[in-house]
């Protein structure tokens, strides 16, 4: 069994079905009030959050099944919350270039997460969006999931939201549903972003939840 198919295994194995029929990509932009967003949310097959999430029936759904992180996360309270019952995909596009393999320290010691290869999936995404290879510059995470996903199973129907830089791609600062807002680090290029995501929301790879 090649890597991806093993990776489409495993992520499956944590659906309601499997294969999924509906997934559901959740970013962190604060989103208002939704019950219905919230129940399209938990209604799907699959629920995939990622970094510094939160969790809010009201707006953004309660059920999480797959968590999308960096070594650099900051932990919200609901990031390593009921860990063992949920599938971790580390990606690390920074070891491209400088990041270390070290693990940080207040992570669960048990946490058991599955790295996403770079060869696999960011640099082709890389492509996609117009970047050098060589350049340290990168996706965000949640448009690597999204590509992740969206490449697993091209099948499904993929719905995203709490994606602010589809809207918003200049800005500087990443608004948060849980905690401070962080900066928008130098490596990431939000327009690029934006335009490809919606370019895949026209041609039917994901829906774009407002």
């Amino acid at each position: 069994m090649d890597r991806r198919a093993a990776l489409r295994d495993l992520v499956a194995s944590y659906a309601r079905v499997d294969p999924p029929g509906t997934i559901a990509i959740v970013g962190n932009a604060p989103m208002p009030r939704d019950p219905d967003r919230a129940r399209l949310i938990d209604g799907s097959d699959l629920v995939v959050r990622m970094t510094t999430f939160a969790l809010d029936g009201a707006a953004l759904g309660t059920r999480c099944d797959v968590v999308v992180l960096h070594r650099g996360v900051i932990a919200s309270p609901y990031t390593f919350a009921d860990y063992t019952n949920r599938l971790y995909l580390l990606v690390e596009p920074g070891r491209l270039h400088w990041e270390r393999a070290d693990i940080p320290r207040h992570w669960p010691a048990d946490l058991g997460f599955t790295p996403v290869s770079n060869y696999e999936f960011t640099l082709p995404l890389l492509d996609l969006l117009g970047l050098d290879r060589r350049e340290p510059l990168w996706s965000t995470t949640g448009t690597l999931a999204t590509y992740v996903l969206t490449e697993l199973f091209p099948h499904a129907t993929t719905r995203l939201t709490g994606m602010s830089l589809v809207d918003n791609p200049v800005q500087t600062t990443f608004e948060h549903a849980w905690g401070a807002a962080v900066h928008v680090t130098p490596e990431h290029r939000l327009e690029r972003e934006a335009e490809l995501l919606r370019r895949w929301h026209a041609e039917g790879r994901i829906e774009l939840l407002p």
